[in-house]
């Protein structure tokens, strides 16, 4: 695998860091997969399985968004998206799928989204642009929720008396302070990540993994996610491009799995034909890290595969 990284300027003049793994030079590239990564991370994290990707013939590109990683460039800017953050990184997603696309012309792009990230294409689904894409693939993420009005309606008040910039560990515990509930014994405050404890510890090691998050971002976030449930927002999503969902049966983000069913329930009551789910027993929410990942990972691949235009079956990768 090459690994290789750039800056893209936004049309706001950000510039956003952007990771490009691609297969060996003489094998043959048959698609293309963007990642788009969750809260709280980086898209460095996503190298392991980006080598898997450009095994099978993947080019892989995923960008750190506002706020996250080497776009943020410092520990103490994680974390706040700016204004209208939320709106710009879907715009980011567009921006490098664009990119990706003229890098390789004429192949099919996925776009493989990963919880926080998972809202942002649910959201993109619904939107202009979504055309561009082949296909959907959704990890660790949920259908609708109750209270986010009154979450949303928190973050407003705290933004307005704290300002934009706030961190605020009120917000982070109402959003994360629940996911460990459902195991024991805790190790740590992220155990609910995964079931590798040398994963979680890789998490907590890393410094732009884990920051709390401003009262703009939590205000925007909890937005986005009553809009992307809406009656009128779902009315506009595509019903001609393939999903995949998977998630853990025992992630807190998905709802132990009822959110991921019910999503589930709701594309294909919408007219979503072609829509695929996978829950994994025990698993919890990131399952490209979870101890049984190399299963998660093929069967990725499997439907990547079967989801690949005719002319694009025949660009078969080369084996080393």
């Amino acid at each position: 695998m090459r690994e290789n990284s750039f800056k893209m300027t936004d049309p706001l003049g950000v510039p956003i860091h952007v990771y490009e793994w691609l297969p060996e030079p003489e094998a043959t590239v048959r698609g293309i997969v963007q990642i788009a990564h969750g809260m709280c991370e980086t898209a460095a994290r996503y190298a392991r399985f980006a080598a898997a990707l450009t095994g099978a013939g993947y080019a892989v590109y995923a960008n750190d968004h506002r706020g996250h990683g080497q776009t943020a460039g410092r520990v103490d800017l994680l974390g706040d998206t700016g204004e209208d953050g939320f709106y710009w990184m879907r715009r980011n997603l567009l921006q490098l799928g664009g990119i990706a696309r003229s890098r390789h012309e004429g192949l099919p792009i996925f776009l493989l989204a990963h919880s926080m990230g998972s809202f942002l294409a649910q959201k993109l689904m619904c939107e202009e642009g979504h055309e561009e894409y082949a296909g959907f693939i959704l990890s660790g993420t949920n259908g609708p929720r109750s209270l986010l009005r009154l979450a949303e309606t928190l973050a407003g008040m705290q933004y307005k008396l704290q300002g934009v910039r706030h961190r605020s560990v009120l917000l982070n515990g109402i959003v994360f302070g629940p996911n460990n509930r459902s195991f024991s014994p805790i190790r740590t405050a992220f155990d609910w990540l995964s079931s590798d404890p040398e994963e979680v510890d890789r998490f907590i090691a890393d410094p732009f993994c884990g920051a709390i998050c401003t009262t703009r971002f939590f205000r925007d976030f909890f937005r986005l996610l009553r809009d992307i449930h809406s009656a009128e927002t779902l009315l506009t999503v595509c019903t001609a491009k393939p999903v995949y969902l998977f998630a853990g049966a025992k992630d807190p983000v998905g709802m132990n799995g009822q959110g991921v069913l019910r999503l589930a329930r709701i594309y294909r009551e919408r007219g979503i034909a072609d829509m695929e789910y996978r829950l994994y027993p025990e698993g919890r929410h990131e399952m490209l890290n979870e101890v049984n990942r190399a299963q998660v990972t093929a069967d990725v691949l499997d439907w990547l595969v079967r989801h690949l235009p005719a002319e694009s079956l025949l660009l078969q990768p080369t084996v080393h």
